[in-house]
């Protein structure tokens, strides 16, 4: 049954245009292949780019100064909010990286150090987790050089926008005091000592 439409069709279409199937299929296609070009030139499938293009338009925010943050605000801006900047620290120095989005944005390649101080990632070149800190204790003459270089680019390219506050540990703080207290409790018991040491010959004196 198919085989006989496929001659019945190969004679139509040889009686009503005048060209063999071949030739008559081979323009079909060029015709089609003519349309999709043109219709992608000028025809609507343009409004299928036209939010990324507008996204991709769309003007820069000028940097925001945020002056002295924590770590832990600094990781409100790692891009997850669009409305926000997106901003990387460097050796507790915060950068607004927000024109590079599609390198340190979300899904872009340096994606996890975004609302981090990345130093020791980046002296190291790792994406671990546990390297994911500011912490560049322990680094090699090599990573720090490294680091370094980060830091040059980033303050050539990017525009500074604040700091992360330095936490002292309380332990820290209750030994610093505590010092503290000895110290002064120290100058008060001397003249005790030399009060006695100087009472002690005079009384012996007298006894002779």
């Amino acid at each position: 049954m198919a085989l006989q439409l496929w001659e019945t069709l190969k004679e139509a279409i040889v009686v009503y245009t005048g060209l063999s199937p071949a030739t008559f299929f081979t323009l079909l296609a060029l015709l089609f292949a003519a349309y999709y070009v043109l219709s992608g030139l000028f025809g609507p499938s343009d409004t299928h780019n036209r939010p990324r293009s507008l996204e991709e338009m769309q003007p820069l925010q000028p940097p925001v100064q945020l002056g002295e943050i924590t770590a832990e605000e600094l990781k409100q801006y790692d891009g997850s909010d669009p409305k926000k900047p997106l901003l990387m620290a460097i050796k507790s120095q915060i950068y607004d990286v927000s024109q590079s989005r599609m390198f340190y944005g979300p899904g872009g390649p340096y994606a996890l150090f975004a609302g981090k101080d990345a130093s020791r990632a980046l002296a190291k070149m790792s994406f671990e987790d546990k390297d994911l800190t500011g912490d560049t204790t322990g680094l090699g003459p090599f990573e720090l050089e490294a680091l370094q270089d980060w830091e040059y680019k980033f303050m050539s390219k990017y525009v500074k926008v604040g700091t992360i506050k330095s936490s002292v540990p309380e332990t820290q703080e209750e030994s610093t005091s505590e010092a503290t207290k000895a110290a002064e409790d120290v100058p008060s018991e001397i003249p005790a000592v030399k009060s006695e040491e100087t009472s002690s010959p005079t009384a012996d004196a007298k006894q002779e």
